[in-house]
């Protein structure tokens, strides 16, 4: 059964929709703020996303930039705004589709229906793997290996893998790499960023200590070493 995240700040709106996507045989989650949205489309398995743009915390074109980033999992908004402009430069950013408040529930449910059909279409022959070099991450089970040997990852130090992984000639800086990950403001602190990447790189040598992984770009940031 599909799953469902509603990221949606109003409550009686967002347990309207959970209730009449339910009614259609799909599982949903709820959330009620920007960043709780993020967190959730970074650490759990989607099928689609309903996500509405005036949220707390981070707004939804902001969501919808960084999360085509490292996903493509439909997306549809649900907005009160209702210029052309509007619609035209959120699917530019990566929507899926725009449906304006006040909606019909039967026109959501039939929009949801209709791009989990596209998508599963089109992705019939996607592959959730990713490799570099030995590695191997599977972003629908989240697992990663090194020559068939599984690692122990935290959920962080996935996260800064699979984001690498899957931006493998792009130059994170520390800041970038603490906001993407941690959801916060940076303020110069990096000990986080470093302890983490220490870590990382620890894991990975202990599997094959004979090749380079992460790269430091001296006053740049981090990333994969070129093949």
């Amino acid at each position: 059964m599909e799953n469902i995240l509603i990221i949606e700040d109003n409550q009686d709106v967002n347990l309207i929709l959970s209730k009449a996507i339910k009614d259609a045989g799909y599982n949903t989650k709820s959330v009620f703020s920007g960043i709780d949205g993020l967190n959730e489309i970074k650490n759990n398995s989607y099928n689609l996303v309903i996500l509405d743009i005036m949220l707390p915390y981070k707004s939804g074109d902001q969501i919808l930039k960084e999360v085509r980033q490292f996903s493509s999992v439909p997306i549809i908004i649900i907005s009160a705004k209702d210029m052309i402009s509007t619609k035209i430069d959120l699917l530019k950013l990566g929507a899926d589709d725009y449906i304006t408040k006040p909606f019909d529930l039967g026109e959501v449910v039939a929009r949801v229906e209709s791009n989990l059909r596209r998508y599963s279409i089109s992705n019939a022959s996607y592959s959730s793997l990713f490799t570099y070099k030995d590695i191997t991450l599977d972003e629908n089970t989240k697992e990663v290996k090194i020559n068939n040997n599984q690692l122990d990852l935290t959920a962080k130090e996935y996260m800064i893998l699979e984001l690498l992984i899957k931006n493998q000639n792009k130059v994170f800086s520390k800041a970038n790499l603490y906001e993407s990950i941690w959801q916060e403001e940076y303020i110069g602190d990096d000990n986080a960023i470093k302890t983490h990447i220490s870590n990382l790189r620890s894991k990975l040598k202990k599997f094959n200590p004979d090749e380079n992984y992460i790269e430091t770009v001296w006053g740049l940031g981090y990333r994969l070493f070129k093949k």
